[in-house]
């Protein structure tokens, strides 16, 4: 055999080592990918917020709905529903869902509620407490 024959051929070491660095970099990339929320029902944990726009709130309520259904002891879409009544005036069911996402979260361990819906949950706490959430429609100036 030549020496170009020999330089060109792989040896088992090389082809394994190869074989590892390829397996290393797929398996990086397919770990660095977003894994989907876990889905109940075909509704997504994180359904309720999805594409709001303030021309739609109805309807997006309505599917918060269904999340809510499907996530009967989650404080979350409770909290996240709240928003969008709030959004589209409805004070009363808004802070309803508060109250019973306090008392969902109220039954978590402090370790499994995450920080932001707890701060989320207190400032909308005391909201409720202090009155109507939306401001009453301002009447028209009168005309001279």
């Amino acid at each position: 055999m030549n020496a170009t024959a020999t330089d060109s051929r792989l040896s088992p070491l090389r082809v394994a080592v190869l074989g590892f660095t390829a397996l290393l970099a797929a398996s990086s990339l397919l770990g660095c990918q977003e894994q989907p929320l876990p889905q109940q029902g075909g509704v997504s944990r994180d359904d309720c917020l999805r594409e709001v726009t303030l021309d739609r709130l109805e309807e997006q309520i309505a599917v918060c709905d269904k999340v809510v259904a499907a996530y009967p002891d989650d404080p979350g879409p409770r909290n996240e529903r709240y928003l969008l009544h709030s959004l589209a005036g409805n004070d009363e069911q808004a802070c309803e869902d508060l109250r019973e996402a306090l008392r969902l979260a109220e039954r978590l361990p402090e370790d499994e509620l995450d920080a932001q819906l707890r701060s989320d949950l207190e400032v909308r706490r005391e909201l409720c407490a202090e009155g109507p959430l939306t401001s009453p429609p301002t009447p028209p100036a009168p005309s001279p």
